[in-house]
């Protein structure tokens, strides 16, 4: 896969260096020339450019590209880079960054994106995730689907302990995608049972949530 990040401070980079690990191909995009260190991430290709101007990304061939990650410290950068990289290039996936919290409303499909990351927001989910037994913690957003990635950690006394996974009647516009339970990762068939402690990831619109936050009580 062909990954385009744009801004090569501290979050592109290791966004890169991961991405490098999994065999991905990586082009860093970076306007700042104190910014551009090819020793920093070496597999990657670096392009010394405004990731804000149209003939800029033509010239680094974003078209090829499966994803474009904005990745910049400016949400406004992050907007219109996620706005180029849809519109005029048809990437297929547009990851963007969100640095203010207030601003998360305006990631969505209306400026290209598919997938809005803020990191607050995700820093005070995995907070609740860790703490929070038995309620419903909204840890990701699929813009483009209008979805989110849900947890629920079981109870010590939740009724469900020893039932299969066929029992939970859950709502239309949602699915059980995986069990974590110790350090396993389940891929959840009907038959399987449920025991206190598990954490079951759904996606699930946000329309229905509450409709699996009442599934998992009963």
């Amino acid at each position: 896969m062909r990954v385009a990040i744009a801004g090569a401070g501290a979050v592109g980079r290791s966004i890169a260096l991961e991405l490098l690990e999994s065999s991905h191909q990586v082009m860093l995009i970076e306007r700042e020339l104190s910014q551009i260190e090819p020793e920093a991430v070496e597999a990657a290709e670096w392009v010394h450019a405004d990731a804000c101007e149209l003939s800029s990304l033509e010239d680094a061939d974003i078209e090829s590209c499966d994803v474009m990650i904005a990745a910049t410290g400016d949400d406004k950068v992050n907007l219109v880079v996620s706005l180029l990289a849809k519109t005029e290039f048809a990437v297929r996936r547009v990851v963007a960054r969100v640095n203010d919290p207030r601003n998360e409303w305006l990631f969505g499909g209306n400026w290209g994106v598919d997938v809005a990351v803020s990191t607050p927001r995700l820093l005070a989910a995995l907070v609740e995730e860790a703490v929070a037994v038995g309620d419903l913690v909204r840890l990701l957003t699929f813009r483009q689907g209008q979805a989110n990635l849900v947890e629920v950690t079981l109870p010590a006394d939740t009724p469900l302990a020893g039932r299969p996974v066929r029992s939970l009647k859950l709502p239309v516009d949602s699915a059980l995608v995986a069990i974590l339970r110790g350090g396993r990762v389940i891929v959840p068939q009907p038959d399987d049972g449920l025991e206190p402690g598990d954490e079951l990831i759904f996606v699930a619109t946000t329309a229905v949530e509450d409709d699996i936050r009442a599934a998992v009580e009963r």
